[in-house]
């Protein structure tokens, strides 16, 4: 169950110095976290089964669990009754979880210019950071429109144009 946000803030505890940075880092620092937040936001996945079969990391079955309860437990994804089907649920960002779009474009940045990493897997974090902060507006808006009204995804939006990008690069190679 989601905590509530009380005064702004994620139902966390605080960590062991209440240092801001330490915190965010014991809530997201794990292996998996970020990638399931990356999965759900640019990937589009809303459900456990896609997560766990649309992990390039080969997540398991009870660290995807885990890490989704802890996800909801902190006020970064809601879980939902999925309308189409009672047996499902569905994974939504909240807002705080949208919010964190500068920083995966920042992390993207920095492993795209400092590792060796695959080109097709790139592309996005290059067209992010080329994009800067009027771009991960115009995505953070997109997020909202997707997981907060639950709207259709654009088909001419950010996520598209990323996703069109990707699918480029992959032909590519």
């Amino acid at each position: 169950m989601v905590q509530p946000v009380v005064d702004g803030k994620l139902p966390v505890p605080r960590g062991k110095s209440g240092c801001p940075i330490n915190m965010t880092v014991e809530l997201l620092g794990d292996r998996w976290s970020l990638i399931v937040l990356r999965d759900i936001m640019f990937g589009g996945f809303t459900h456990f089964r896609e997560l766990l079969a649309g992990s390039m990391e080969g997540i398991a079955s009870n660290i995807l669990a885990a890490r989704l309860t802890k996800l909801v437990g902190a006020g970064l994804l809601t879980r939902d009754d999925d309308p189409s089907h009672r047996q499902k649920v569905e994974y939504h960002l909240t807002e705080a979880a949208i919010q964190l779009v500068p920083v995966l474009a920042q992390l993207g940045a920095w492993g795209a210019r400092w590792l060796d990493t695959t080109p097709e897997l790139t592309v996005r974090a290059e067209l992010l950071a080329d994009g800067g902060p009027p771009l991960w507006g115009r995505f953070m808006a997109e997020l909202r429109t997707i997981h907060l009204d639950r709207a259709p995804a654009p088909t001419d939006g950010v996520l598209a144009e990323l996703t069109a990008a990707y699918e480029a690069a992959v032909r590519r190679e």
